[in-house]
């Protein structure tokens, strides 16, 4: 099995602060091992925050990341600091969600990027935002993300 190349890296094995915002995030990536199979790497950020633009309250999503790579895998440290510096970030759950996506797309070129962000509802209507690079690849197996919609009471 081939050693994967780390020695662009500026984060992991150092200790490192948390941006103060995720346009100041720097995401890090690495060489695929295993570039031209198709395998999707999911990421699962329970636990996101963010702040309301207006008001500055706290917003919390349930975030599913599902991408099958081409050369480059996303450097995991520097997703969990990118995704941690949008708490002190104020930005309406739809921006937050894409510009995650987005973000991740433009680094790496992903052969496809698919992302489910479960937001908690504030004001009695939970938000949840999806977005996907197209369709995935032929014969990929790709669970669902499992998240449940929001019930509330029901």
């Amino acid at each position: 099995m081939p050693n994967t190349d780390v020695s662009s890296l500026s984060m992991l094995g150092q200790q490192t602060e948390t941006a103060k915002s995720p346009e100041e995030a720097v995401l890090e990536k690495v060489p695929s091992n295993h570039a031209g199979t198709d395998y999707v790497v999911r990421f699962t950020a329970p636990e996101f925050t963010s702040l309301c633009p207006m008001t500055g309250q706290p917003d919390f999503a349930h975030i599913v990341i599902d991408y099958i790579p081409g050369e480059w895998l996303v450097e995991s440290k520097s997703l969990k600091l990118f995704l941690h510096s949008f708490r002190n970030h104020g930005a309406f759950h739809e921006d937050c969600s894409i510009y995650i996506a987005k973000r991740i797309v433009e680094l790496l070129d992903p052969k496809w990027l698919r992302i489910g962000a479960y937001w908690y509802p504030r004001g009695g209507i939970p938000i949840d935002v999806f977005w996907q690079t197209g369709q995935p690849p032929e014969g990929v197996w790709l669970p669902e993300q499992g998240v449940a919609t929001y019930r509330g009471r029901g």
